[in-house]
């Protein structure tokens, strides 16, 4: 089984506050974007869960979260079977675009049909909220969706269902680390205020109105990552200085995204900052 596992950027991020287990509550709006990674999946004789992956950066033991969600996934379901996973990487890896999140949510969907299992979108959401926080809203296959609690709850935005960005994405080759993102922001919260909201954001999507949504889309960590890492302004500015406006850090980074105006736009400017700034991945993308 041949499959395709797409990633996400984030068009909201606030951080509400810190749970009682070291988790953060937050509100989301998550867009699936078409920068994609190939999963497949292979039934395997004996009951062992194999993952092959030729990325260093990607863990090939039971760390993986594609090896988690099959594990929790045959665990649930009492399946005594086994699968060769196999992630051909395209997203980059720690990147704040849900790469592997997606990979493990792609597994769920995937198994639920290969042992054909016939659990609900719902069942499958809740086993990958127990092991990510973002595999909820991959599991749901939606363009645009809320997320709120640690991110696992999910509803997809049905007024945006037919509502399709075109994005300049540039990751810098920089490992940010998560957990430390989410440490420094308890101690400077005070850099991320913002007037900005879902409820304003909405219906500047939806009307496609892109000077309201330039105004509208934040990101609660975006200040932190750039203190550590200021290559993330930099980043930020080169997009700013191309032209575009509606630009943002996609969950903790090092990702920068920018809504462009056309795919003729996404697709010059992914040109001409590629032959200058080789050390970034620059891509044109789109919802999907």
């Amino acid at each position: 089984m041949v499959l395709k596992s797409y990633s996400k950027v984030n068009l909201f991020l606030r951080i509400l506050n810190r749970r009682r287990d070291n988790f953060h509550n937050i509100e989301t709006i998550f867009e699936r974007i078409d920068l994609c990674d190939g999963i497949v999946l292979r039934p395997r004789k004996d009951d062992l869960i194999r993952i092959i992956c030729k990325d260093p950066s990607v863990p090939a033991d039971k760390t993986n979260l594609c090896y988690r969600s099959a594990d929790l996934l045959r665990k649930s379901c009492r399946v005594n079977k086994g699968v060769d996973i196999t992630i051909r990487k395209n997203i980059p890896v720690g990147a704040g675009l849900g790469g592997g999140s997606g990979n493990a949510a792609t597994v769920l969907l995937g198994l639920n049909k290969l042992w054909r299992l016939g659990l609900s979108r719902k069942k499958l959401a809740q086993l990958g909220a127990r092991i990510g926080s973002d595999i909820a809203f991959f599991v749901y296959e939606a363009p645009f969706a809320l997320g709120r609690g640690r991110g696992e709850k999910i509803k997809p935005i049905s007024s945006l269902s037919n509502t399709r960005f075109w994005h300049i994405l540039a990751v810098p080759k920089i490992h940010v680390s998560t957990p430390l993102i989410y440490r420094k922001y308890d101690q400077y919260s005070g850099l991320t205020a913002s007037e900005s909201s879902v409820k304003i954001l909405l219906p500047a999507l939806v009307k496609k109105d892109l000077p309201l949504v330039s105004e509208g889309i934040f990101n609660s960590l975006e200040a932190i990552t750039i203190r550590l890492y200021p290559e993330v302004r930099r980043v930020k500015k080169t997009l700013a200085d191309s032209g575009l406006k509606s630009i943002l850090m996609s969950g903790s980074g090092p990702a920068v995204f920018a809504i462009a105006s056309s795919k003729k736009e996404a697709v010059l400017l992914r040109n001409r900052l590629a032959k200058k700034y080789r050390s970034w991945r620059i891509f044109a993308v789109r919802t999907r």
